[in-house]
């Protein structure tokens, strides 16, 4: 076996130091890293090594706040609201074909609804004409309107024939 140096460990528990006239290598406060710290050892030693860090205070506990009945509402709402748009798009997919058969159904209707509007004034004039003997017993009215400039004041004449 070979005679131990002063460097190593010579036993599990115990460690001699090196002797005081070795050059030791000099380290400077801000080069320590943070975690490293000077500690003296159980037999007078003094050397860097890593340390814990100190605990923090602990954090007072609170007691749980109840849960505003605002959130209770909208959390209950929420799948029933996106449930409803799911049944409502379910929904319209099978009335699809009622509905397009609906659409053209209304798009006939209105063109109904055009056609009494046009034709039953025509009828109308035509069964007056029929009954009352043409255009000589309607009442004509001529009316003669004059003005001087934009915002002049009008006036006329009123003729019945």
């Amino acid at each position: 076996m070979h005679e131990p140096t002063a460097y190593e460990i010579t036993t599990p528990h115990r460690w001699t130091p090196p002797p005081a006239t070795t050059n030791r290598p000099v380290i400077l406060p801000a080069e320590i890293p943070p975690g490293v710290d000077w500690v003296t050892l159980p037999n007078g030693v003094r050397t860097l090594a890593y340390t814990q860090p100190a605990p923090s205070p602990p954090i007072p506990v609170t007691a749980p706040q109840p849960i505003p009945a605002w959130a209770k509402t909208t959390a209950l709402l929420a799948p029933t609201v996106g449930g409803g748009i799911a049944a409502a798009g379910i929904g319209l997919s099978y009335a699809a074909p009622g509905l397009i058969a609906m659409s053209q159904a209304l798009w006939s209707a209105a063109a109904l609804l055009v056609a009494a509007v046009i034709a039953v004034p025509l009828l109308l004039r035509g069964a007056r004409r029929a009954a009352g003997g043409g255009s000589g017993s309607s009442t004509h009215v001529t009316q003669n309107i004059t003005a001087t400039g934009l915002f002049g004041r009008a006036s006329g004449t009123i003729n019945h024939r």
